[in-house]
């Protein structure tokens, strides 16, 4: 009989954001390797309650038209639960929150399951930048506007407990790793397995548009989601400061809430670079490798908080880059260093600062042969490093050393 696996994740799936592509890589891991793989997902009015999904039994939470999150998450936690009851038989419960950990840590002995814990985010920091409104607000000592304690705190201790219960820990970042063993967690059931990217999707550099196809001027590239912490707006300001010296056109491409698609058309009206600001929708996962073909230099400037620097991630955006042999420009964090080596695989900028991204942005421009160098240096990295393969057959280890063996 094949190993039984429920893969739980309170994202929607398919769709364009890095969340769902993780989880359709590591899904496809499992079935290739022949595990029975049910997966459930947060549900969409437009989408099916039930499909076969890569081979996977694809279970979607019924859709309820409720805006608020909290009620919503731990309707989601409910319904896995009451799944577990009615189909007790699984051989390891792989989770990727809180929503469905927690509640699954609680009866993990009477189900008997092995309970893999897969940390990408923490709710207990990312959700300030999410929900502002739902998590509340108070200014601390020096007049800063900072998330009220309560139910922060809450999440978190429910986070420390759904760690110490799992019987292993995956996660994309050493940064978020040393977060983890900081809260007391066994290091020894922690595995870092990298982001990757698909080497079929992005070996097909002879269908993808030369730079120049849509744009006479060099192009700035963002790709990825408009979240507050991802630096937009210095990448704004810095903008300013190109187009000072030169022609230059930004083109962001991502998924993000129309409060801050407005925040940030306002934000390039007010520097007057509004012309040189393209702001497009998110598109298909598989258009990403033509879209970065298109670009002069590709930027990550994520900033310097807590979501980037103490829980740490694994920007798919860099990977993707990378593969396509691209110049990149990135913040000067943890998290971007696992991933290129400052000067041959990219230019670094201070974070948070404009004038250090402007420079190295001209930097990239200016010097034809400095760019071609970085991109070709940062494709071999990835290429060699960063695949959805090896992430794949990373996972397959974790789940060996729970003792839950595939049958191919």
């Amino acid at each position: 009989m094949k190993p039984r696996v429920l893969y739980t994740a309170f994202d929607l799936v398919p769709s364009p954001k890095g969340a769902s592509i993780h989880i359709t890589y590591f899904v496809r891991g499992l079935i290739a390797a022949g595990f029975d793989v049910t997966l459930i997902t947060a549900g969409d009015p437009s989408l099916p309650d039930c499909e076969l999904y890569y081979g996977a039994t694809l279970l979607r939470v019924p859709w309820a038209d409720d805006a608020h999150f909290l009620r919503r998450a731990v309707a989601f936690g409910a319904y896995v639960l009451e799944h577990i009851a009615q189909q007790p038989a699984y051989d390891v419960v792989h989770v990727r929150s809180i929503w469905s950990g927690f509640p699954l840590a609680q009866v993990k002995s009477e189900y008997g399951f092995k309970l893999l814990y897969e940390v990408n985010g923490l709710p207990s920091i990312e959700m300030k930048y999410h929900y502002p409104g739902l998590v509340g607000s108070q200014n601390n000592d020096d007049g800063d506007t900072v998330a009220r304690p309560s139910l922060l705190d809450k999440l978190k201790e429910q986070e420390i407990a759904t760690l110490h219960a799992a019987d292993a820990i995956v996660t994309p970042s050493q940064v978020t790793a040393a977060y983890i063993t900081s809260l007391r967690v066994a290091a020894d059931k922690i595995t870092v397995i990298p982001n990757g990217f698909d080497e079929e999707q992005f070996g097909k550099s002879d269908e993808w548009p030369n730079e120049h196809e849509q744009s006479p001027m060099p192009v700035i590239l963002y790709v990825g989601t408009l979240a507050d912490w991802q630096g937009l707006d210095v990448l704004l300001h810095a903008l300013a400061l190109v187009a000072a010296e030169r022609p230059c056109q930004l083109r962001i491409v991502g998924r993000g809430r129309k409060r801050q698609r407005k925040l940030l058309l306002k934000q390039a009206r007010k520097l007057g670079v509004e012309e040189n600001v393209v702001l497009e929708t998110a598109v298909a996962h598989s258009a990403i490798p033509a879209v970065i073909a298109q670009a002069d230099v590709c930027v990550a400037p994520l900033g310097y908080n807590d979501r980037n620097v103490v829980q740490g991630c694994c920007p798919l955006k860099i990977l993707e880059y990378m593969a396509v042999g691209k110049p990149i420009v990135a913040a000067n964090l943890p998290v971007v260093r696992e991933l290129v080596c400052p000067d041959s695989e990219a230019l670094l900028f201070t974070p948070d600062d404009p004038v250090s991204l402007a420079q190295q942005i001209i930097a990239v421009l200016d010097h034809p042969e400095l760019a071609r160098k970085l991109g070709q240096q940062a494709a071999a990295r990835a290429w060699r490093e960063f695949t959805w393969s090896l992430a794949q057959a990373r996972l397959l280890a974790v789940y060996e050393a729970l003792g839950v063996r595939s049958l191919s």
